[in-house]
């Protein structure tokens, strides 16, 4: 068995910044305990793969350790590869997808991104094992898909050190932290080790629930926001009522191919 490999840098502007993902095209599904085992070998935060039909490509994504419903840096890259690299000669194409079907389009040197909203709302009761497992108190904490912790400002960002072990234990897919840019309108880290990812270094899924709590705190639709991660991430997002639309760049690193078998 040979399959293509693309290792593409997402939400960077060049290579070793934004977030490594491994995309691989494939003519059909292999079973799920292969794709697991690929991803884990690849041990890339994320692996793409994607099959081609008529109108649309199936999309799945899988960490080292679990498969997701929501993956924004894997959809960039897998749409990167598309429009750059395996000859689609389009600019547009639609994902099929456990988490939705979504249109990913071409802009100039850019690729956007059309996500749904997963909006944060207030706790029911206050989670004290994740201000624990984060080790600086919030301002407030919000929960969606993850919990939303939010903090004063960029140096209270850059200052967490979590204890991964306590935030493996606490009951949601991850922890993202936020506050008020200084060179950005808002900036965040992510952190999901209970999924196989300690810190995530830059994510689009995190910012269906960022574009919307910053849009309606700053009044305005279109953000730029920074991920606060040791390799950076840079995307732009803009409020769409239910959806998303997120704008970011993608760059290939490296390309060749997997032999699992």
């Amino acid at each position: 068995m040979k399959i293509p490999a693309y290792h593409v840098d997402a939400f960077a502007g060049a290579v070793f910044s934004g977030n490594p993902a491994v995309v691989c095209p494939l003519d059909g599904w292999l079973d799920d305990e292969t794709l697991q085992l690929i991803a884990r070998e690849n041990y890339v935060p994320v692996t793409a793969f994607f099959v081609e039909h008529d109108d649309h490509y199936e999309l799945r994504w899988f960490t080292p350790a679990v498969e997701l419903n929501l993956c924004g840096h894997g959809t960039l890259a897998a749409a990167a590869v598309l429009f750059d690299s395996v000859g689609a000669s389009k600019e547009s194409v639609v994902f099929k997808t456990k988490g939705g079907t979504f249109k990913v389009a071409k802009n100039g040197q850019l690729i956007d991104m059309d996500f749904p909203v997963l909006e944060a709302v207030a706790c029911s009761t206050r989670p004290e094992d994740l201000v624990r497992a984060l080790g600086r108190e919030p301002r407030e904490i919000l929960k969606a898909q993850s919990y939303l912790a939010v903090y004063e400002g960029e140096a209270d960002i850059l200052a967490i050190n979590p204890d991964m072990e306590l935030l493996k234990e606490v009951d949601c897919l991850g922890a993202i932290v936020t506050a008020e840019g200084e060179d950005s309108d808002f900036v965040s880290r992510y952190f999901a080790p209970r999924i196989g990812i300690p810190e995530d270094a830059a994510t689009g899924s995190t910012h269906c629930t960022l574009a919307p709590y910053w849009s309606k705190r700053l009044g305005k639709r279109k953000l730029h926001a920074s991920q606060l991660s040791q390799r950076g991430g840079e995307l732009w997002c803009e409020h769409l009522d239910d959806r998303v639309r997120i704008t970011a760049r993608a760059i290939r690193y490296a390309e060749g191919f997997l032999y699992p078998g």
